[in-house]
């Protein structure tokens, strides 16, 4: 079962532009204020983390995610790596683009900002699902999953605005 979950949003950074460059290429930084995820570690270009998702009678599920983190011109980006032998694991897509000057200006105010954009994609293996029961809940589990990605997904904005606020 897949499941997935995306945003896109656009924060004011109090920065230079060259200070928010350094921080959105630092995810340690960037994701520590996050907290739905768990056990974040960076090591090189690898970011390895839990994501925390309550799932109904099974209690909380910590899906793994592998991701290669890539620096661009304006950036970096986060690319999902697969995750082999783990039955639940989450792919994490992300993209932060620093803008500043005519790209940001607003209200004729020259100011930084930086666009993110995410996806989620959990990859969870239940059960087959054999008669009724079976279906109710896979159907339960997807529900519950889907609700949580939805969460991720509101939270997140909140968690880099404090991150990048932090400094």
């Amino acid at each position: 079962m897949i499941i997935e979950a995306g945003r896109h949003f656009t924060l004011h950074a109090p920065g230079s532009p060259e200070d928010t460059l350094a921080f959105v290429r630092d995810p340690a930084r960037a994701l520590s204020r996050l907290h739905f995820l768990r056990g974040l570690n960076v090591q090189g270009n690898e970011v390895r983390g839990e994501l925390l998702v309550p799932l109904p009678v099974l209690g909380e599920a910590d899906l793994p995610f592998l991701c290669i983190l890539a620096h661009t011109p304006d950036g970096a980006t986060l690319t999902p790596q697969p995750i082999d032998g783990e039955r639940a694991w989450v792919e994490v897509t992300g993209q932060a683009q620093v803008m500043e000057g005519a790209q940001a200006a607003q209200g004729g105010e020259t100011r930084v900002e930086v666009a993110f954009n995410f996806l989620f994609r959990a990859h969870l293996a239940t059960p087959d699902a054999q008669g009724w029961g079976g279906a109710a809940f896979e159907k339960m589990v997807r529900a519950a999953a889907g609700r949580t990605l939805e969460r991720v997904t509101q939270e997140l904005p909140e968690g880099l605005r404090e991150a990048l606020e932090a400094g």
